[in-house]
């Protein structure tokens, strides 16, 4: 089929893609960063010695923040605050939002074991008078308490806030404000090239047929089909 797009051979394009000049050193800062961002805190130390490239924060508190994290998607929500208390007693006093989902995580966990008694209790203590003060917060205590009402959760429109999946939500929200408390980004920078990648392509793809990477873990050239 005929087509109006410039065409960029192979030839071309790679010849573009060799004049640009990227620095060793911004490549492995770009790494540096993901690997502090996510957790990998061995990998991260190896990649330092190997490299010499510097890590952004404390390579300790990495582990630290890893423990938090996962004490939260194992359900021990009260050891996760503690530990979060240790490592900075500022964070939940400064994120109303964050422990208001922690305490709503501990509600959760006490009706999945089945300590109802207990669950209305805190419901009543801890969390009832923060729905007083914020309206988005009573909502979501009228939706989690709304499982106690459901003997098969199955049946409950917000059977969800049982899973794992929930655990994990809330687990992301406390890692990105213990990033934030030590001034680092709460998101690694690498994905957020890829996807400036993806959109580029597509934005470039709409004037001209050109090898595009479209397989991100090879990063392979493809030739278009003209």
């Amino acid at each position: 089929m005929a087509t109006s797009k410039k065409v960029v051979t192979r030839e071309e394009w790679e010849g573009k893609l060799r004049d640009v000049k990227i620095r060793k050193e911004d490549m492995n800062r770009l790494v540096m960063n993901f690997l502090v961002t996510e957790g990998f805190v061995d990998a991260a130390d190896r990649f330092r010695v190997e490299s010499g490239t510097r890590p952004e924060i404390d390579l300790a508190t990495i582990t630290d923040r890893m423990e938090v994290k996962k004490a939260v998607q194992s359900g021990n929500v009260q050891e996760a605050i503690e530990k979060i208390n240790d490592l900075n007693p500022t964070i939940l006093d400064t994120n109303p939002e964050i422990y208001f989902h922690l305490q709503q995580q501990k509600l959760i966990e006490l009706i999945r074991v089945g300590k109802i008694h207990e669950a209305l209790e805190f419901a009543q203590e801890e969390l009832a008078p923060r729905g007083e003060e914020n309206i988005a917060f009573l909502e979501e205590i009228e939706k989690t308490v709304a499982l106690l009402v459901f003997e098969d959760v199955k049946n409950c429109p917000y059977g969800e806030l049982l899973d794992v999946s929930q655990r994990l939500k809330t687990a992301s929200e406390v890692n990105a404000a213990i990033l934030t408390s030590q001034s680092h980004e709460k998101d690694p920078k690498l994905p957020s090239l890829l996807k400036m990648l993806i959109w580029a392509q597509n934005q470039l793809s709409e004037k001209a047929a050109y090898p595009q990477i479209n397989n991100l873990s090879t990063a392979d050239l493809e030739d278009p089909a003209i």
